[in-house]
């Protein structure tokens, strides 16, 4: 067909952009007519109007027209194609995401770049750029433009012209595939094969970069493969659940310090080797902490269930180049010098949210948490304090510290056993704090029936009554107080408002 008469059939075919206003159906008519002859809408994307991309490309998505996707990967004219929101909630068909994929492998190839290409970002990840499709599908009245990522620098490439060298500017900016990875034992599945398979073979031009890992139980050296083909320097998010070996965590730790751009991390049930000699542990230990010294963007601790926190958290925290804004270490074990350090750190001085839940503090001196809540009360918002095993005697060293965190949101603590008069004093050290909304505390000791733990109900209610009484009287009638227990029969957290909700076990069947 000529190319003033494949002008004339786009332009029959489609409405204008000022006609948007009108019902859409049109538009969505137009496109499956066109890719009902899938060699006339190929040959359309030369003359095709950018606007019109997003609705065609749609349709081709939703009805498998695996030639007319590759060829519109070719000519994309966005700088970013967000292809996993497509992808969200539905079962993709193999070779439709093959086709894709595919378009990208030969725009790669081309030496002359296709005259309307901008692609730079394939991006897979299923909750970003929620509003493109639905935009350009005209499904919002206003048409926003589409945020497109940074391009990067072109480079200069040589190319011979009649035989002489000189020196023009062609684009060479590799294209990055944005995903979100899980790493587990069977994740494995051909599309994910598909992808890094084209990454290996384009490893110079195609960058697979991953803002969210998740590694869970997977061998460390399959681990390792895919790592290789990952820009780890785009990693800001990364969480370890895999119950690892200590010598396992110390082969993983050379990937942690390229990471360079690591905003939070996550770190759990990490386990001591029984073959190894203390003095290789050691080694090990201190191989891992070394690598925070290139995290200089770190943000969020999580650290759970590691064994070897006790005697090296100083270690860790002087490896640790800038302050956090969270901290959570849980289900550790921490000696009295290790809360001394984390006192002094000037990492902590700018934390907004601080958690030892399950880090065992009954021997630990008071006035060293004291000083914990002293160095954070000017930024600290949420403090989880649950099942440490504080008792009445500490918690009453800590309330003029505590009256000092000005913008606390959420106060837990439960698990701890204080008793009712403690609980009120308290109320009285935290009722001038504004920002406090939550308070999730311990049932009273005095509502046991005996050392087994058997609730009495009743007393519970008749105690939690007497702190919502108070609460009125010193005029903080909405400030919450839940307060919560394991429950006996499932173990599942109950939660008592005076009754018990939230736990299966009170639920009627």
């Amino acid at each position: 067909m000529e190319r003033r008469h494949l002008r004339t059939y786009i332009q029959s075919r489609f409405i204008s952009m000022s006609m948007w206003t009108s019902p859409r159906r049109l538009v969505d008519l137009a496109g499956q007519s066109l890719l009902k002859n899938e060699s006339l809408a190929i040959a359309a994307l030369e003359l095709l109007p950018r606007e019109l991309f997003p609705p065609l490309f749609t349709a081709a998505f939703d009805g498998r027209h695996n030639k007319t996707l590759k060829a519109m990967v070719q000519a994309w004219p966005f700088t970013c194609l967000p292809l996993g929101v497509l992808m969200k909630g539905q079962q993709l068909h193999v070779e439709t995401f093959k086709a894709v994929l595919d378009g990208v492998d030969v725009l790669l190839a081309q030496e002359v770049r296709p005259r309307r290409w901008k692609l730079k970002v394939l991006d897979l990840r299923k909750n970003s750029h929620q509003d493109f499709w639905t935009v350009w599908s005209g499904k919002r009245v206003s048409l926003c433009s589409f945020p497109e990522p940074e391009a990067a620098q072109p480079m200069r490439k040589k190319r011979k012209v009649d035989g002489s060298s000189t020196e023009a500017e062609q684009r060479f900016i590799p294209i990055e595939v944005l995903v979100d990875l899980s790493l587990k034992e069977g994740a494995y599945d051909e599309l994910f094969i598909h992808l890094i398979e084209i990454v290996r073979r384009k490893k110079d031009v195609l960058h697979l970069c991953c803002k969210k890992l998740k590694i869970f139980a997977m061998p460390v050296q399959n681990i390792k493969m895919i790592l290789k083909m990952v820009q780890l320097d785009s990693i800001e998010d990364l969480e370890v659940t895999c119950t690892w070996k200590l010598p396992t965590l110390a082969k993983f730790s050379p990937h942690l310090s390229q990471m360079s751009n690591l905003r939070r991390l996550l770190l759990a049930h990490i386990h001591p080797a029984s073959f190894i000699s203390p003095e290789k542990e050691e080694q090990f230990i201190a191989q891992f902490i070394s690598q925070f010294l290139n995290l200089h963007c770190l943000e969020e601790l999580y650290v759970d269930s590691l064994f070897f926190l006790r005697g090296h958290l100083d270690q860790l925290l002087r490896c640790m180049m800038n302050p956090l804004e969270t901290l959570s270490i849980t289900n550790c074990w921490l000696s009295e010098e290790d809360v001394t350090h984390l006192s002094q750190s000037p990492n902590i001085s700018q934390l907004s949210v601080l958690s030892l839940s399950g880090v065992m503090l009954t021997e630990i001196n008071p006035e060293l948490l004291q000083a914990l809540l002293e160095r954070t009360s000017a930024t600290l918002q949420d403090l989880d304090l649950d099942e440490c095993g504080i008792v009445d005697t500490q918690l009453l060293v800590l309330l003029p510290s505590l009256s000092h965190c000005s913008q606390l949101t959420t106060f837990s603590f439960c698990g701890n056993p204080i008793s009712i008069s403690v609980l009120e004093s308290l109320v009285h050290h935290i009722i001038g704090l504004n920002n406090l909304s939550h308070v999730l505390y311990p049932v009273p000791v005095e509502s046991f029936e005996d050392i087994n733990g058997t609730l009495d109900l009743g007393r519970l209610a008749y105690l939690h009554t007497r702190l919502r009484e108070l609460l009125c009287e010193l005029g903080r009638p909405g400030m919450v107080w839940l307060s919560a227990t394991p429950c006996p029969h499932c173990g599942d957290r109950t939660f008592y408002d005076p009754d018990p909700i939230l736990c299966p076990c009170f639920m009627p069947a």
